[in-house]
């Protein structure tokens, strides 16, 4: 049965458009929907009360349709939550398309067949969207019982989550992993190279927000392989194992260091820009295991060349170094 008391808004600059689709949603039964005629006023109202299917036009004066996508997943970012997205169209060319879907755009709908198409879509958005925001709901659980668990002292009690103990932990097995099995051990380490001047500017409780974004961005960002960890107040770790040695390079870890570089974070002082450097220190099993203190040593080294130049660079451990 659908969900009637879905929370729907409608966004499009034409008012005949958004009447149409306003009383086609209530013709069926569907409650909760709210129109605003343009992009700002529907982020309004989101801030005001979550949504959780967003149906809008594409083409939009001020801010279009996939403008309005970025804002909705920053404001996704900070409630913990997560809006089914669907455009309203006339564009059709495979390359629009898939912009839009790397833009976050869930789903679309195609104003010539939009009466046909938009119930059906409804339901398997409603679907999708209340399966999102059970595992995020279910995740913030997970995090809150996490920090109770004193005794285990593996989790960064400000994010959620792993800290430098478990890091260093998870990288000596995927080490001996690679040594077993082949393959190489990839230690990202990511750092915020203006985190003190933000901390000059801004109180320990945005600051806190901030980390707290950005380990939500990052955890978005990586593979559910792999482990995120908390290894310093400005400092992240990601640990991975690559079975092919030749997929262990900056590439795989690309669309992390966009991520994190290009959108800021929304906090209650507003949006802020963090400048993130990053580095990737891989460990072939072909070459020799080194030890997890020479992994940590070269990142470290890598990250303040990765600082210098701005760019994601590269490194690898010294397999004879002493710990």
């Amino acid at each position: 049965m659908p969900n009637l008391d879905l929370p729907i808004l409608v966004v499009d600059d034409a008012k005949f458009s958004s009447m149409v689709v306003g009383r086609t949603l209530r013709n069926a039964g569907y409650r909760d929907v709210r129109i605003a005629n343009n992009a700002p006023a529907a982020l309004e109202l989101i801030e005001q009360r979550p949504v959780s299917v967003l149906i809008a036009d594409w083409l939009m004066p001020e801010m279009d349709g996939l403008e309005l996508t970025d804002s909705v997943r920053q404001l996704d970012e900070q409630t913990n939550h997560y809006t089914y997205v669907i455009l309203l169209t006339a564009r059709e060319s495979n390359e629009a398309l898939s912009e839009a879907f790397d833009r976050g755009v869930d789903d679309f709908i195609y104003k010539s067949d939009m009466t046909k198409q938009l119930i059906p879509r409804i339901f398997a958005a409603d679907r999708m969207a209340d399966r999102q925001n059970t595992l995020l709901k279910a995740n913030s659980l997970l995090i809150e019982n996490n920090r109770e668990l004193e005794a285990s002292n593996i989790i960064d009690l400000e994010t959620g989550l792993c800290n430098s103990k478990y890091g260093r932990e998870r990288l000596g097995k995927l080490l001996r992993h690679a040594e077993a099995r082949g393959g190489s051990c990839a230690y990202v380490l990511c750092g915020i190279r203006n985190w003190q001047e933000l901390k000059r500017k801004h109180s320990p409780t945005v600051m806190s927000e901030l980390a707290i974004g950005i380990a939500r961005r990052l955890k978005s960002l990586i593979r559910p392989i792999d482990a995120l960890c908390r290894v310093g107040d400005n400092q992240f770790a990601i640990v991975a194992y690559f079975p092919n040695s030749d997929h262990c390079t900056t590439t795989a870890f690309r669309r992390i260091f966009d991520g994190i570089n290009h959108k800021a974070l929304k906090t209650t002082a507003g949006y802020i820009s963090v400048e993130a450097g990053m580095v990737l220190c891989r460990a072939d099993a072909e070459k020799g295991t080194p030890l997890v203190q020479a992994m940590e040593r070269s990142a470290v080294e890598g990250l303040m060349e990765a600082y210098e130049t701005r760019r994601f660079t590269e490194t690898s451990p010294d397999v004879g170094a002493e710990a």
